[in-house]
């Protein structure tokens, strides 16, 4: 969440900000009165709280009528203590629920606008010419089926829509990938990790994931756990409630991990192969830094994912998302979307976000300082969300024969070309 001294100083700036994403400005205006109510209440209390032990000391100089008064008052005070502190209470909940509402302060470099709105940054690579090659792309679905690489038929007929299994040569292809991704991520300073992907309600509302993105979230109400939809969730709870020592900023871990999310409101939308499912694997990069390296952190995870795509041998592009298209907990966020063949367009593969201070804060993740312990900034990108890559790596590998010619970067992992099933 934000730090709430900028709710009472500039609140315009809230409201600026608010406006970028193309949000409602009166949520600043409710936490603003909120905010006014929380404090007239903790002033309450402690005024009758102050009565009641000043009071106190009288009573026990005191002796008849006068005592007897004073006890008498006491025991109203001690009713209004009570009051005052249940008021409290309610104010200060009410104020912290409209808090973790409003999102973080999207970034003035970030576009205006929403979906539709961002901005590409850079273009690399020149999508194939299939019609020059005399040849008609098939997509991924097809492609995969005739591979024996995936089954979708059967993972809908165990599992339900958007659910498959792997198999075979794309089995192999998600491991391979794997295992040069944690390996490329290692060579960049970043921790391997495993991480669980069930966590407590608290690590998924740290996140920001309770807010705008709760309907796409998996919950086990006999457990009061979550399934994770990235493991940036697992990631960013690993410190929670710890001081880190000074120095050792930046933290960096990549997790392999499973990744859940219901696709709520993507009815009738991709759902053809493995595009959009319900489960699916990735590699995810978390930093934890200092607010000060943050903007350069993010150029540096988006280097990262750029140097995977060119290992991968990709078209692709870069965009900077719009403000309107951020999530709860990002100032600024880029997008690299890999070049589909057959759909004709640009789809995400990856993203990197500035999360700034907004998930430490809510997680209580601070480093130590000269001037006292700080919360740390936190951010996250993908480096391979394994379904899309795979699709990606089809549809532009393929030949006419059938056929898909791999990347030389996975060569010593699997055959240069997959052979279709005779």
């Amino acid at each position: 969440m934000i730090d709430a001294k900028l709710l009472r100083e500039d609140p315009d700036l809230l409201r600026a900000a608010q406006r970028r994403r193309g949000e409602s400005e009166s949520l600043v205006d409710e936490l603003v009165a909120a905010d006014e109510r929380r404090r007239s209440s903790i002033a309450a209390y402690e005024a009758v709280r102050a009565e009641q032990k000043s009071i106190g000391k009288l009573v026990a100089k005191a002796s008849g009528d006068e005592k007897a008064e004073l006890l008498a008052r006491t025991k109203a005070l001690s009713a209004q203590v009570k009051e005052a502190e249940a008021a409290q209470g309610e104010a200060a909940q009410a104020f912290e629920r409209l808090l973790k509402s409003l999102p973080n302060l999207a970034s003035e470099q970030a576009p205006e606008g929403g979906e539709d709105d961002f901005v590409v940054l850079d273009t690399v690579g020149t999508p194939r010419d299939f019609a020059a090659e005399g040849f008609e792309p098939k997509d991924h679905l097809e492609l995969g089926e005739a591979l024996g690489a995936f089954d979708v038929e059967r993972g809908a007929k165990v599992s339900g829509a958007r659910f498959y299994y792997l198999t075979g040569v794309g089995a192999q292809l998600e491991l391979a990938l794997t295992q040069l991704a944690m390996s490329k991520a290692a060579e960049w300073g970043f921790t391997p990790m495993i991480p669980p992907a069930l966590v407590k309600p608290r690590a998924m509302e740290g996140t920001g994931f309770l807010g705008q993105a709760a309907d796409d979230v998996y919950y086990l109400p006999k457990d009061d756990l979550y399934l994770v939809g990235t493991s940036e969730v697992p990631l960013a709870a690993y410190h929670s409630d710890e001081i880190l020592d000074a120095g050792s900023l930046p933290r960096r871990y990549a997790a392999f991990s499973p990744c859940y999310r219901r696709e709520a409101g993507s009815y009738g939308k991709d759902t053809r192969g493995i595009f959009r499912v319900h489960w699916f694997d990735k590699v995810e990069m978390f930093v934890y830094t200092t607010p000060e390296e943050a903007a350069a952190e993010h150029e540096r995870l988006l280097g990262w994912e750029r140097a995977w795509l060119d290992a991968l041998e990709l078209p692709y592009r870069v965009v900077d998302v719009a403000a309107g298209d951020l999530g709860l907990s990002a100032i600024r966020k880029f997008d690299c979307e890999a070049w589909i063949p057959t759909q004709g367009k640009y789809r995400e593969v990856s993203s990197a976000s500035n999360c700034t201070q907004f998930q430490a804060r809510r997680l209580d993740i601070r480093e130590r300082t000269d001037e006292g312990p700080r919360h740390v900034s936190t951010l996250n990108g993908t480096l391979c969300a394994m379904t899309r890559t795979i699709i990606a790596l089809l549809e532009n590998g393929q030949q006419a024969d059938g056929s898909v010619r791999l990347p030389k970067a996975l060569h010593g992992l699997l055959p240069e070309v997959l052979e279709p099933r005779s």
